[in-house]
């Protein structure tokens, strides 16, 4: 067990819509921490029965996830709340890790985050997905939420998958305050910076989260994601308004007005089709890249038609949410 100079105690949040199994398989592996100090509260539409000292079902009835989190303001006991989704459960010593970011009250940490990774038991749709997201042409710079890097490091955005956090300052910011789902967590990620408190990402804080088990389930999921960032860009720009959400949506726009743009000229034509060739030229020595780690020749080989998709998704996605004029939250 990770040693620690203070009993802190934590409280994981899970919010759920119903009883499921990746939510017992969450439970089981959260009552096998090595860190004995927390408690788990359960946030489902209704209750059901978990009997265990440690774990507290506390039924909401309908309402999304960000409302259903922001009610560990009221029921949680611990000083640290531990954000965990129903599909995702720790590594064994995740609290361990992220108990010693909180040991001193007047430090500047408000929360820790790490890399939500693909269990290997998860099957072959759900490894590609994992797959996708692994891969920097995907994900570019972010792509340490779905891999673990080497590295301990400052954020202002992350997935409230694996968000770890002061309830004092989960208070003060005034919690999640947003019925976004998703992208609850850009909001309450700016609302820390702003405070001037810091997010540390640490590789060690790690959950395994199983991914899409359908291929149009992950393009939808996608697609929803990006609706919300390209909105974001608009109303949370601090930690929203980046070159590299706006890419695949050029990429878009790019391939529409491209294609018949390049019927007018020959030059224009030859531009197009080159930077089409650079492109996939990329895709190919992704999956290369991705087959050193993976060994899995089919994945690898199905990633390049699979980023192309991920990227006209997303693409359309954003631009949706970057005209909304409101969004349904």
């Amino acid at each position: 067990m990770i040693n620690n100079s203070k009993n802190l105690l934590f409280s994981i949040i899970i919010p759920v819509k119903d009883k499921n199994d990746y939510l017992i398989e969450s439970i089981e592996n959260c009552l096998n921490l090595s860190y004995p100090y927390y408690e788990i509260l359960i946030f489902p539409d209704n209750s059901f029965d978990y009997s265990h000292p440690k774990v507290k079902v506390i039924p909401t009835g309908t309402i999304g996830p960000a409302e259903k989190r922001d009610m560990a303001i009221k029921y949680a006991s611990g000083d640290i709340l531990a954000f965990l989704d129903d599909d995702a459960y720790p590594e064994k010593h995740w609290l361990g890790h992220a108990s010693k970011y909180f040991n001193d009250e007047d430090n500047d940490i408000a929360a820790v985050c790490g890399p939500a990774v693909t269990p290997e038991s998860d099957g072959f749709i759900q490894q590609l997905s994992s797959e996708i997201y692994s891969s920097f042409i995907a994900s570019g710079n972010v792509v340490f939420r779905y891999k673990p890097i080497n590295k301990v490091f400052e954020v202002d955005d992350f997935p409230s998958v694996n968000f770890i956090i002061r309830k004092d300052c989960f208070k003060k910011v005034g919690g999640f305050g947003s019925k976004f789902w998703p992208g609850e967590d850009t909001k309450l990620c700016m609302e820390i910076v702003v405070l001037g408190k810091k997010i540390i990402y640490d590789p060690k804080i790690l959950v395994y989260h199983h991914r899409r088990g359908e291929f149009k389930k992950h393009l939808f999921q996608i697609f929803n994601y990006s609706v919300h960032r390209g909105y974001f860009v608009k109303k949370y720009q601090k930690n929203s308004a980046r070159l590299l959400y706006f890419l695949p949506s050029v990429f878009v726009l790019f391939l529409l007005f491209g294609a018949g743009l390049s019927f007018l000229h020959i030059s224009i034509f030859y531009s197009f089709v080159s930077i089409i060739a650079l492109y996939l030229i990329l895709l190919i020595i992704n999956s290369i890249i991705r087959f050193k780690d993976n060994k899995n020749l089919f994945i690898s080989l199905l990633l390049m038609p699979s980023i192309f998709l991920t990227h006209i998704f997303y693409g359309a996605g954003f631009l949706k949410g970057l005209f909304a004029r409101e969004l349904v939250k």
